[in-house]
């Protein structure tokens, strides 16, 4: 159903005064956006109202399961729903407004004399990284009477404990405390499991979530959520599954009249470490110098004020930039992409405190700093300064230039997310098979020279000059007519002679030749700038099919979107006649659909992020709303009630897949067209970092009971069942004689970097064995263990880790404490379950002692 969004200025005459300064922040839209973002921090901390209106749906994360935030305003003792579709006996008071700019969503209400304004505030202000790194949101409420009477308010909010752990089955506790003037409610998983599991379907499970508001306005309790909303006390409950335990924040307001009152509160999620690179976990960036999550709740109190003000400030300025760039459609858009494209990834720091970014391949694979998915997000990035850019180039180019990387092409990803420990996609880092050569190396070659010019030099390419080098040579030799190979495109398949990548691998020459310049080596430059020069021409003569190009060479009658083209004109290369771009135009605008222009002709479906791109080739007003006005028709009229896709129909809106990607951010490539816009933006950014650390050197693991990981070892036997076995399946002296017996480990063909010698092909398997350790002359004894999907392993009847997500490889997982005390120098239990929901499959566990090898590794030079 269409929902009437009306622009807050016709709230009611009283309070236009108030809210005028608001208007110009956000494009006034008639439909909601397919879900709104509500609180948008980072990959875990991430929540979205799927309704048309905020009080039509409970709220989600982003990967749909509950995360539920809730809202009762109660007016001269009549209770209404302003967030959240329950309690169902409570009726909703009238949504009239909602309006999405970049750092805030704003909704408004009416209803029983009164207006009601929520309003969340993430501040993703780019040019502060510390802010932008910070976890929280403000959620502020602001009531005037519209009716002349004066009314007494009450305002509740309440937030699950859905919002720390994975399942909301799972444990949780609650606490409340009142410190630096705040009243605050805690949240956290019971089983504390840091940096423990990795994978895309996941949320975090550590950590605490924090609701504070200032203690003389505020009265916050934490117990049972079903009372807490239904205006009881919380009858003392503190530990309970998560979906039945809540904190709420209660506010008084007396004598409401025309006059608005306004309350806030914070919601914020301090994960203690972030991301886990090259086995060694990162803070967060907004740790770095020793801040606790006490001070950052006493920070963001204390900048409350002025960080609203500043996020008007930006909200305004940008949706102008925006809308003189494009119009109202794109400002529209772009507002819808800011938020997602930031929380889609996480900034920490390093070694050395330089902050560097780690995107999620959020509802694709869940991968962790992925080229092909942070170069259609770096537009975003480089509008707002080389600080941001190179901090998600930096740790993927370290990774590249070590002993760890082998090939002559770059890299695709740096694990599964939140660790970054190699790459996992294709043949990972021992083979070439569904590697992207051509797409990798094309896309850092691009992204380094928007660096450089950002920059006005080379010194961060230099770092990595050997690397570029190579990659320019293989685009050299392999770049022009790629061979059956994948490019970012990949659910698409293999494709040959594929006409878009030639055209990304030719400006990934005439990058590098950029940079040659740049660096004073005119030789290479003019040598790399006319094999660039020469193959663009070839390009346009082997790809020419009429009245368009083709999608590969050797098929005529094809097309597809030249997207990868947009860095001729950004990056000054100037390799194409207008004339190919002008004639692509015209022919996009012809073959588009209802909902958007298709990627090429083997299926209606797009990418929206491609589109923006390709509207943006001819950098003509004209031509950029033409392409841009139906993917605005596609989120307006999408069913599918989800973050922001890029992946869809033009023919039906309806999502093929993704949800939630960072990929988004690339909206504002038509940004980059503009020097004067991007100089203004990219001017303001406060840290100038530069000095990344090194690699971090993994630890030495050194088995003491075995896996299967050695090929060169005898693999150890279980016993095992594909059938539910009996309770008590998993404690000691369990009769598991009819069980059969194989060697580990127990998986399918096609599990990356599994050595299956047992097959286990069915949804779920339970396995057991003996073996001795003797723990007490061992230092940090933890398991090893690679498993697909969901496991759980228990020694000697104990728990001893519950492994949720799935593994690529390997790994070390700690040991409870219960499992640890257990041990014994002889005759140890050792029982796992594990079970398969879809793709591969795996499990083998053993143990390792852990030394670690020092702080970083050089690099190949």
């Amino acid at each position: 159903m269409r929902n009437s969004i009306l622009p807050l200025t016709k709230s009611a005459v009283i309070a236009a005064a108030a809210l005028a300064c608001h208007a110009a922040q956000a494009v006034p839209h008639e439909s909601a956006p397919p879900a709104t973002p509500l609180i948008a921090c980072d990959p875990y901390f991430s929540v979205w109202s799927p309704g048309p209106e905020l009080a039509a749906a409970n709220t989600e994360h982003w990967t749909g399961k509950p995360h539920r935030l809730a809202s009762i305003v109660t007016v001269d003792n009549k209770r209404f729903r302003v967030m959240g579709a329950d309690p169902a006996g409570v009726a909703a008071m009238p949504q009239t407004g909602l309006e999405v700019s970049p750092t805030q969503t704003r909704y408004t209400f009416a209803g029983a004399g009164v207006e009601v304004e929520l309003k969340f505030t993430t501040p993703s202000l780019p040019e502060d990284i510390d802010l932008l790194s910070r976890p929280i949101t403000y959620l502020t409420y602001t009531v005037h009477s519209t009716d002349g009477a004066e009314h007494d308010v009450a305002i509740d909010f309440v937030a699950s404990s859905e919002l720390s752990v994975n399942n909301s089955p799972e444990e949780a506790t609650a606490s409340t405390t009142e410190e630096n003037s705040l009243a605050v409610a805690a949240m956290s998983a019971v089983n504390q499991r840091v940096l423990r599991s990795r994978g895309d379907d996941i949320r975090i499970d550590w950590g605490t979530f924090y609701v504070a508001a200032k203690a003389d306005q505020a009265d916050v309790q934490v117990g049972k959520r079903s009372e807490l909303m239904n205006d009881r006390d919380g009858g003392g409950e503190t530990q309970a599954p998560a979906r039945s335990l809540a904190g709420r924040v209660s506010f008084h307001l007396d004598a409401v009249g025309a006059e608005p009152q306004s309350r806030w509160l914070i919601a914020a999620y301090d994960d203690l470490y972030s991301i886990q690179f090259m086995h060694q976990n990162l803070r967060p960036y907004w740790r770095r110098n020793g801040l606790d999550a006490s001070g950052l709740l006493a920070e963001a109190a204390t900048d409350y004020a002025r960080l609203l003000k500043r996020c008007d400030a930006f909200d305004e300025e940008l949706t102008a930039d925006l809308r003189a760039a494009g119009g109202d459609d794109y400002a529209y858009i772009g507002s819808l992409a800011f938020r997602q494209c930031f929380a889609a990834g996480k900034f920490v720091a390093d070694a050395n405190g330089q902050p560097i970014q780690f995107c999620k391949e959020n509802h694709s694979n869940g991968c962790i700093g992925t080229s092909d998915v942070f170069y259609p997000m770096a537009p975003q990035f480089l509008l707002f300064g080389p600080t941001l850019a190179k901090s998600f180039i930096a740790p993927f180019m370290e990774y590249a230039a070590s002993d760890r990387w082998t090939f002559p092409f770059a890299p695709h990803d740096l694990g599964t997310y939140p660790k970054a420990n190699g790459q996992v996609y294709g043949g990972g880092e021992t083979s070439e098979e569904n590697q992207m050569p051509v797409e990798e190396s094309g896309n850092m070659l691009i992204l380094m020279a928007a660096v450089a010019q950002l920059e006005g030099n080379t010194s961060f390419a230099d770092r990595y000059w050997p690397e570029l080098t190579q990659w320019a040579e293989y685009l050299r030799e392999e770049g022009f007519d790629p061979d059956n190979q994948l490019c970012t495109d990949d659910f698409a398949g293999h494709l040959a002679h594929n006409v878009n990548l030639s055209a990304k691998a030719i400006c990934g020459l005439g990058s590098y030749a950029k940079l040659c310049e740049m660096r004073g080596d005119a030789p290479t430059a003019s040598e790399y700038r006319k094999v660039a020069e020469e193959f663009a021409a070839r390009w346009v003569e082997a790809a020419d099919d009429g009245d368009h190009f083709r999608l590969t060479f050797d098929r005529p009658g094809t097309w597809s979107q030249k997207y990868n083209l947009v860095w001729d004109k950004v990056l000054g290369l100037n390799l194409f006649p207008e004339a190919v771009l002008a004639k692509e135009m015209a022919y996009y605008k012809q073959a588009q659909n209802e909902f958007g222009l298709p990627l090429d002709n083997r299926n209606t479906y797009t990418k929206l992020d491609w589109v923006l791109w390709t509207a943006s080739l001819t950098n003509n007003r004209e031509d950029f709303a033409a392409l841009v006005a139906p993917v605005v028709k596609f989120l307006d009229e999408t069913p599918n009630r989800q973050p922001m896709t890029d992946w869809y129909k033009t023919d039906t809106a309806r999502k093929v897949g993704f949800t939630a990607r960072p990929v988004v951010g690339g909206v504002f490539m038509r940004m980059l067209y503009d020097d004067k816009v991007v100089e203004k933006w990219a001017s303001r950014e406060k840290v100038d970092a530069g000095d990344y650390a090194p690699l971090p050197i993994p630890p030495v693991v050194t088995e003491v009971v075995p896996t299967a990981a050695d090929r060169g070892k005898q693999a150890p036997e279980w016993q095992y069942t594909f059938d539910r076995p009996r309770r008590g399946w998993f404690k000691p002296g369990f009769n598991a004689s009819s069980w059969k017996t194989g060697a580990a480990g127990f998986g399918s063909r096609g599990t990356p970097n599994a050595r299956n010698n047992t097959n286990w092909t069915g949804g779920a398997i339970w396995i057991r064995r003996e073996f001795d350790v003797d723990a007490s002359k061992l230092k940090n004894l933890q398991l090893y263990v690679h498993y697909d999907e969901d496991a759980r392993v228990y020694i000697n009847g104990e728990l001893a880790a519950r492994l949720d997500g799935y593994s690529t490889d390997y790994e070390l997982v700690p040991i409870s404490p219960a499992a640890i005390a257990t041990l014994k120098p002889t005759g140890n239990t050792l029982a796992v379950s594990c079970r398969n929901q879809n793709g591969g499959q795996y499990i083998d566990v053993g143990f390792a002692t852990v030394e670690k090898a020092g702080d970083s590794v050089a690099s190949k030079e």
